[in-house]
């Protein structure tokens, strides 16, 4: 702190100034480790808070397993087990029945930061950093001082058991006591134990973050045992397995200038119009002349190797300019309508569903993704509360995972909670019976952290992520509003048949002719007839006002360029 003796709030030694040389200060410049950051921040992981930390465990594993599943082309049946070892200290034991990891590759698979089979593809994953599991062993190694055991087999015939752990200095995986022996089980196996870490069946617990797997993944069979022996099944309700998704090509549109650039110098291509047309994707030689219509002093004949960074720019700056066939979706598998709404009926039995998926789209990066939404009224649809108080309820997930965390930053919360929701007939959302089902698929999506709990706000996904629940909100006001018109409808046809039926009673009396029941049947025929005039003009009505919201609620191009759709690529 600064003095009158001292006013630059020097060190002093005997009273003078001791001022340290850049020699000196440079005595402490150390490189560190990836691995070494993250045991200091294993908060980015998502290890922040006790339920937390073991929800994310059983988060990362399970994800694994699902992909891995996947990519081989099995059906997954995936088994955690979690048993109490001490207070607040337990052990989690996760299996499948998937490829299994080769034991040449288990300690990188498992030990390593950055190590994987995801980080470089364009395809959709659930996992993508290669951090998770690595992320998780560290913290075994942090709370309990023990390695990870593993047991792994790839089904031919050979399992490998052994005990894995991070050299945190390093970075580097360290296996040991490894053995192998003759079985027929395929797949992986993993028991790690955690301490400073606590169970409940709270909205945040592995229990639910199973269950909500399970929505999202009806082809997947999942079994969980809690700490206190109670058995809960994820019966798989689907035994269509997704589609394997393709890696596909960076489209052009949402392209940052600096990938661009990195991308052409890495580029084989001899020109830079042949690493247009050959590397990324949407771009045909028409495509190519357009570019060279809107910038008309470019080489596009140059070497890719000799653009410049400022080449990119310009080149980024064009592909705003001109109109593209939206993003293949080769490279990313939705859950689908149909999956989606098998899975909330079961789950929700709600009153009203409305589920939609729109066209794909991109984000900065080129990086294409799909918005899945779906939208529950009634049943057991909504939050609830201790109290018995129901609300709106918003599930998130990316890739098929559920998001249970740092909902505050969230893109989709931030989408849901902008929409104008007594447009569409819902008073309040936070007091009305409502759940809102999320889901973005992406090769990368741009999470807040590397927890990969939170999206990140980018423009271009929260505008799609709210034009989407747009979509099936519109779907609830269509119900919520015939709803209320049926019940008006039957109010008046209950009150006018009481005049009629009075009518019937009273009128050929004054007459003296007729019968009750001729004059009934005649009355009744004549005012539903009417009826049925007024309310298909109040139908017709209804239709016109709706295709107007459509067309005042539609999407705009934004600053993001163009896109068109055809409909071979939806």
């Amino acid at each position: 702190m600064a003095s009158k003796e001292n006013p630059e709030g020097m060190n002093t030694e005997n009273g003078k100034a001791a001022i340290k040389t850049a020699e000196e200060i440079f005595e402490e410049f150390k490189e560190h480790s990836v691995a070494e950051f993250f045991t200091k921040n294993k908060q980015m992981l998502g290890f922040s808070g006790k339920v937390r930390s073991l929800t994310t465990v059983v988060h990362e594993y399970v994800t694994n397993s699902l992909d891995a599943c996947e990519e081989a082309g099995i059906l997954p049946e995936i088994s955690v087990k979690i048993t109490a070892v001490g207070e607040e200290h337990y052990l989690v034991k996760i299996s499948d029945n998937g490829p299994g990891i080769p034991s040449e590759n288990i300690g990188r698979a498992l030990g390593m930061m950055l190590s994987g089979t995801k980080f470089h593809r364009y395809m959709q994953q659930r996992g993508q950093q290669g951090i998770g599991a690595t992320g998780c062993t560290m913290f075994a190694q942090l709370t309990s001082g023990k390695p990870i055991h593993v047991r792994s087999s790839t089904g031919n015939g050979k399992i490998y058991e052994c005990n894995v752990s991070v050299n945190i200095k390093t970075n580097a995986p360290h296996v040991s006591d490894m053995q192998e022996y003759e079985g027929d089980f395929r797949g992986l196996e993993v028991m790690a134990e955690f301490a400073d870490v606590k169970y409940d069946r709270s909205e945040y617990s592995p229990l639910e973050y199973l269950k909500r797997t399970a929505i999202a993944n009806p082809h997947a069979e999942i079994m969980f045992i809690d700490p206190e022996g109670r058995k809960v099944r994820f019966p798989r309700v689907s035994e269509m397995l997704p589609e394997r998704p393709k890696e596909v090509q960076p489209h052009p549109l949402g392209l940052e200038s600096h990938t661009l650039y990195e991308l052409m110098r890495a580029s084989p291509a001899r020109k830079v119009s042949s690493f247009l047309t050959t590397e990324l994707a949407r771009v045909t030689p028409s495509k190519v002349d357009e570019l060279k219509a809107v910038l008309p002093q470019f080489d596009f004949d140059m070497n890719p190797r000799d653009v410049t960074w400022e080449d990119a720019r310009r080149l980024v700056a064009a592909f705003k300019k001109v109109k593209w066939v939206a993003p293949s979706a080769e490279g990313l598998r939705p859950i689908g309508n149909e999956q989606i709404e098998i899975s909330l009926r079961s789950l929700l039995s709600p009153e009203y569903l409305s589920v939609r998926s729109r066209p794909p789209k991109v984000y900065k990066g080129g990086v294409p993704f799909i918005v899945e939404t779906a939208i529950a009224y009634g049943g057991k649809a909504g939050a609830r509360t201790e109290a018995g108080a129901v609300g709106g309820e918003i599930m998130r997930f990316s890739n098929r995972s559920p998001l249970l965390f740092d909902a505050g930053g969230c893109a989709i919360t931030k989408a849901v909670k902008s929409i104008e929701w007594k447009r569409y007939g819902v008073g309040e959302f936070d007091t009305t019976p409502i759940t809102v089902f999320v889901n973005i698929i992406s090769a990368f999506v741009p999470y807040t952290g590397a927890g990969k709990q939170s999206v990140a706000a980018e423009p271009e996904v929260v505008d799609e992520i709210k034009f989407a629940v747009m979509d099936v909100a519109r779907d609830l006001q269509r119900y919520l509003a015939g709803k209320v018109r049926e019940e008006t409808r039957a109010t008046k046809r209950k009150a006018i048949i009481r005049y009629i039926e009075l009518l019937s009673e009273h009128l050929p009396l004054l007459a003296n002719t007729g019968k009750k029941e001729e004059l009934q049947q005649k009355l009744t025929f004549l005012v539903f007839e009417k009826f049925k005039a007024d309310e298909a003009a109040e139908d017709q009505k209804e239709k016109k006002t709706r295709v107007l919201m459509e067309e005042e609620g539609g999407e705009g191009e934004g600053e993001s360029g163009k896109i068109e759709f055809d409909e071979e690529d939806m």
